[in-house]
């Protein structure tokens, strides 16, 4: 999914992150968030493929493939709260840079422009996503309504 990269961030906002991330490397189907954890770091995919998979009753769906360069971690350190997805190695190694979400907040109120970079890419991440959503919630919608008309058509 493309639209999860920090996009207005500067080569200077990358630096400052940089000096507080952690490399760290997960194996093939490791989790790097584990879904209903308390959300205390942001990831930065830097090698590799990850999968966000939602928890079901009996099973898990993926909801989004991560790559290069995209973030996770971010709905979590936004509500201070817990991670509503898990997110899972589907590669080999994939290797992310973790940074805390204290050493974040940190950097950012000592760089408030860095600030609002992160913040409009972040919204700009979001809103990507929420077209996905609502262009898969409009084709389940169609069919459910083409199924709908059949039934109907049929005499069912």
């Amino acid at each position: 999914m493309a639209g999860n990269r920090l996009r207005y961030l500067t080569v200077d906002d990358w630096v400052l992150l940089q000096a507080k991330a952690v490399r760290r490397t997960f194996k093939l189907g490791e989790e790097i968030i584990r879904q209903g954890d308390w959300g205390g770091s942001i990831y930065i995919i830097r090698r590799g493929e990850a999968a966000v998979e939602l928890a079901g009753t009996g099973s898990r769906a993926i909801v989004a493939v991560l790559g290069p360069e995209d973030i996770c971690g971010d709905m979590a350190f936004l509500e201070q709260g817990k991670a509503t997805a898990a997110v899972v190695a589907k590669d080999e190694e994939v290797e992310v840079d973790e940074i805390k979400a204290s050493d974040l907040r940190e950097i950012m109120e000592a760089f408030p422009r860095l600030a609002s970079r992160f913040y409009r890419s972040l919204a700009l991440v979001l809103v990507q996503r929420l077209r996905v959503t609502t262009g898969e919630l409009a084709r389940e919608m169609a069919l459910r309504d083409c199924r709908e008309k059949t039934r109907r058509q049929v005499g069912l």
